[in-house]
């Protein structure tokens, strides 16, 4: 059983790929970046902005399928620069609980998707 979950408070896709997937109990969310779902805007003008904004979008996501960042068992976060990695974590961790917290990777890469510094993707399980 498969379902295809978008919300239009999140951006919407471009290209050949949905916000996330619903697989009976696992939400496979695609890769997050700083667009604002109501305008269409990059937000990139401070990386604090830019890392609240993915995660804005990705719990507009987990919500749409019924689901919360206590939800998430598993997190994939892509950075332009490993040396903006605590100014990332920071915002991020604002949304788990320690002792709850998923199981995660962060990676640097080369480029991001419209040049952004953050990119993040989950995987959420009820």
């Amino acid at each position: 059983m498969r379902s295809i979950i978008n919300t239009s408070k999140a951006p919407a896709p471009i290209g050949s790929y949905n916000q996330a997937v619903l697989v009976k109990e696992t939400l496979y969310i695609s890769g997050q970046i700083a667009i604002d779902p109501e305008t269409n805007e990059l937000k990139t003008s401070s990386l604090e902005e830019e890392t609240a904004l993915v995660m804005r979008n990705l719990s507009a996501i987990l919500n749409e399928a019924d689901m919360t960042f206590e939800n998430v068992v598993k997190s994939s976060i892509f950075i332009s620069n490993m040396k903006n990695f605590a100014i990332i974590n920071k915002i991020y961790s604002k949304c788990f609980r320690e002792e709850n917290a998923p199981a995660r990777e962060t990676v640097e890469v080369a480029n991001l998707p419209k040049y952004v510094n953050v990119e993040i993707s989950m995987i959420a399980v009820r």
